[in-house]
């Protein structure tokens, strides 16, 4: 069968690497081109190689597999990006859904759901681990209170729900317009109209918002 989904792997411990390996050789449809133990050097190599699909550790040296997927999204890198990680944190898992993160594995379940997994991101489709669907219906809950809180909240179209989400990340307007490459006065039209939507007034109320309901947008 001819290989059709090209993947990279970057993880710093050696051992999990061949592992990593021995689980990817077992699909022939998957063809592994190439390997990091760092972020700088995985990012480096990813936009190199342009592998359609990167398995990226969250806690590496240099550079996180979050840091990478927020610099994949900065340059547009056409690659489908898989988080693996050993911590079942509420915080992680956002952090990966909130930076386009399609592909959320632990670790332990590696052997078994990162073939599925690298296929599904590929396709366009989300995959996060089974195991972890207390955590996803945590984060469901979370977001359905404050829904009720602030029903303004369902009137955001997606460049104002992505605008409020980076908000929340602290950044600037100017900082925002070279994430999204867009104009900073683009980006404070959809900021005013956000506060109009949500109806908090004055100048850092939207900031306040923001910042107080991080977890949960």
């Amino acid at each position: 069968m001819k290989k059709n989904i090209t993947v990279f792997i970057a993880d710093d411990h050696p051992i999990f690497r061949k592992g990593l390996r021995d689980v990817l050789r077992e699909d022939p449809s998957i063809q592994l081109v190439g390997e990091a133990a760092d972020g700088a050097t995985a990012l480096q190599r990813i936009r190199e190689l342009k592998p359609q699909a990167a398995v990226l550790d969250v806690d590496m040296p240099e550079m996180s597999g979050l840091a990478i997927a927020k610099k994949v999204s900065e340059l547009k890198l056409p690659v489908s990006l898989v988080i693996l990680t050993m911590y079942k944190e509420e915080r992680i898992l956002n952090e990966a859904i909130d930076a386009g993160i399609l592909g959320y594995v632990l670790k332990e379940n590696a052997a078994s759901d990162l073939l599925n997994c690298i296929h599904a991101v590929v396709a366009g489709q989300p995959f996060i681990s089974p195991s972890l669907s207390s955590v996803l219906l945590n984060r469901g809950a979370r977001r359905q209170s404050l829904l009720e809180e602030q029903p303004g909240l369902q009137s955001l179209t997606p460049a104002e729900a992505r605008i409020l989400k980076l908000v929340a990340e602290d950044l600037t307007s100017k900082e925002i317009a070279e994430r999204l490459n867009i104009s900073v006065h683009t980006v404070e039209n959809h900021r005013a109209k956000i506060s109009e939507k949500l109806n908090l007034h004055g100048s850092h109320s939207l900031l306040k918002f923001a910042f107080e309901n991080k977890e949960r947008l």
